[in-house]
């Protein structure tokens, strides 16, 4: 028997954004019915931020112990339990996830319906084959899935992503890691201080999202130095045997390689989980990825009823953005037809190597649609830096040429997390370079790696630009002639 229903709003997905905009649109009143197919507990708890942030930790512990004695520091030989490691892995994961449960519990049944929704017409659902429901207003929040490369989708127990890795019992022999991205880095270095051997492989020479050539080719060289890194090549083939999965590829010189592992973890990104919800009946502009055209600033799709936040938009995959979206979204869910623009945070990203890679704003790729500059701090000397041996790497900030504006910057360097942070808040409040160096600095931190780049930054900032400068187009508009609050 199929149940039909009506509900004034419906939120696909119970993740980070579907369970903000879900809060979202209750506190207009409405009556809202949230759907989920799979199980409770956010991308980010389960399979994401936590759990990989635990596996790392166990990885910042052994590698400590490994250098200790260049601080004169001299303990037993390390020894790495990898079922201990992972069953603290999964406990504290686990731990996490009641959170996200106990939340969850505290919403009332009558809110919550479990199956595969898909879309019979632009208003109109249908969750597995037991109910249709009929919506004033959708929010689509169905998060993402790993992109598993055409190569290795036949590679079965042997292949694993990170959906599946923090169920391990134990730790793997060796692992090779297909993809240099964020995921793949931030696990991969994990085990290979956990003693796995592990190797990368990139298509391309990127890494963790980062743009700048010159930041590429700090972190590229710091972090080949510890890790066994394969980029820009071309994987050939990936067969199972008897001892694992022997894998071939083609490196830039043309020779081909191959090598026995364990396993491969698939890390070549993340793509929408949007194929089971029959997107066509929905009347929906798509984009050529399949994703619907929606305002990065309301989410919604068009001039529809239907709303958009999360993973699943591709546009910024990170927790606090998916909340941020799943809020906008709900409250314009919640209040329709009064659609109104949210806030949108300036953008941050960062990754969890070592040293750290962070990208703030758009980055080198946004300096570079204006009149810019660059300053850049190397860390190989930095003063705190060199005392916790972590001295090395490379920050770039940017700043626009007439205004004196801060742009935003890309680092691979110690403690990037924090300062990401400061220079996000610094990006989100319009400051001039002038006066993020009229800001506090103490001694000795990491920091005043930052108010090095910075006054490098403020010096060219007062030179006039010239013809030809990186960012400045011939008619010269974003150039000026004067440097105002410089």
């Amino acid at each position: 028997m199929v149940n039909s229903i009506f509900t004034e709003v419906v939120i696909i997905g119970a993740g980070s954004a579907g369970l903000a905009a879900y809060r979202a649109a209750r506190s207009h009143g409405k009556k809202v019915l949230m759907i989920e197919m799979g199980p409770y507990g956010t991308t980010c708890a389960r399979v994401g931020c936590m759990p990989s942030k635990l596996l790392i930790a166990a990885a910042e512990a052994a590698h400590m112990v490994a250098i200790a004695p260049e601080f004169g520091v001299h303990a037993a030989p390390v020894r790495i339990d990898g079922r201990e490691v992972m069953a603290r892995v999964r406990r504290e994961r686990d731990r996490f996830v009641g959170f996200v449960l106990d939340s969850i519990d505290r919403i009332p049944e009558a809110d919550k319906c479990h199956g595969q929704a898909r879309f019979l017409s632009p208003h109109r659902l249908q969750v597995d084959d037991h109910t249709i429901i009929d919506a004033g207003q959708i929010v689509i929040a169905t998060g993402s899935q790993p992109q598993i490369p055409a190569l290795l989708a036949q590679l079965g127990k042997r292949l694993v992503t990170s959906d599946q890795i923090f169920d391990w019992q134990d730790l793997p022999e060796s692992i090779a890691v297909v993809g240099t991205g964020v995921i793949g880095l931030e696990i991969g270095q994990a085990l290979h201080r956990l003693g796995v051997r592990v190797a990368f492989f990139g298509r391309s020479a990127q890494l963790a999202g980062i743009e700048d050539p010159a930041v590429l080719a700090a972190a590229q060289e710091v972090l080949g130095a510890e890790l066994d890194l394969h980029l820009e090549v071309e994987l050939q083939s990936a067969t199972c045997n008897g001892e694992g999965i022997a894998l071939s590829w083609r490196e830039q010189d043309g020779s081909i390689r191959t090598e026995q592992f364990a396993f491969v973890l698939a890390a070549a990104g993340r793509k929408p989980a949007l194929e089971q919800l029959a997107l066509a009946a929905s009347g929906l502009a798509l984009d050529e990825q399949g994703i619907p055209l929606f305002d990065t600033d309301t989410m919604q799709c068009g001039a529809t009823p239907v709303f958009i936040a999360g993973d699943v938009t591709s546009e910024r995959p990170l927790l606090h953005e998916a909340v941020d979206q799943g809020r906008i979204a709900g409250d314009n869910a919640g209040r329709y037809p009064d659609v109104r623009p949210g806030l949108r945070r300036a953008p941050l990203a960062i990754a969890f190597t070592e040293p750290q890679v962070a990208v703030i704003g758009g980055g080198f790729n946004a300096a570079r649609a204006v009149c810019y500059a660059t300053g850049e701090a190397s860390f190989a000397n930095q003063g705190r830096s060199r005392v916790m041996l972590q001295n090395h790497g490379l920050l770039h900030v940017y700043g626009e040429y007439g205004t004196g504006r801060f742009l935003g910057a890309e680092i691979c360097g110690p403690r990037a997390e924090h300062l990401a942070h400061l220079m996000a808040w610094a990006l989100q409040n319009a400051l001039t370079v002038k006066v993020m160096l009229d800001m506090p600095f103490y001694h000795p931190v990491v920091e005043e790696g930052l108010r090095t780049a910075l006054r490098a930054l403020q010096d060219k900032l007062r030179d006039k630009p010239w013809e030809g400068l990186p960012g400045c187009n011939d008619e010269r508009e974003h150039c000026g002639e004067s440097t105002p609050g410089i």
